[in-house]
């Protein structure tokens, strides 16, 4: 044995995490499926610049459809990270915007979706590579 090895404090047991609530991991988890999702990701990149009506959104996001964008913009405004303004004008103009807390989520949701795009054709890739090996 190395001298160095000799001096190695015994364990006291095992290593003590912080307690979390289970309770609080399912809330986290709730959250982080809505805002996780590949729609809500989307509709937080394409709002990050100002706000946008329903049409021009649904333009921006290619293969959604009008429910699926429905639905997840009210999410989004459930959770307090979109706010929905409609404009007495007939038609009635409605405009979808960030909120505070929802523009302090895109920085993380841009930086997720450029990691994305940077690094798409490895991971195409690395899932060819894998598929084909399975395959045999």
């Amino acid at each position: 044995m190395k001298p160095e090895h000799m001096n190695v404090p015994v364990s006291q047991g095992p290593v003590r995490r912080p307690h979390h609530d289970h309770e609080d991991c399912r809330g986290v988890a709730s959250i982080l499926s809505m805002v996780g999702d590949k729609w809500s990701v989307f509709v937080i990149m394409m709002l990050h610049d100002g706000p946008k009506r329903f049409n021009e959104l649904k333009r921006m996001i290619g293969g959604i459809s009008q429910r699926m964008l429905t639905l997840t913009l009210r999410g989004l405004e459930r959770d307090g990270l979109v706010t929905r303004t409609v404009f007495p004008t007939i038609p009635p103009r409605v405009d979808y915007e960030l909120t505070d807390l929802g523009r302090g989520l895109a920085k993380p949701v841009m930086a997720l979706g450029e990691w994305a795009m940077a690094h798409k054709g490895e991971i195409e890739g690395a899932r060819t590579r894998f598929d084909q090996r399975n395959d045999t």
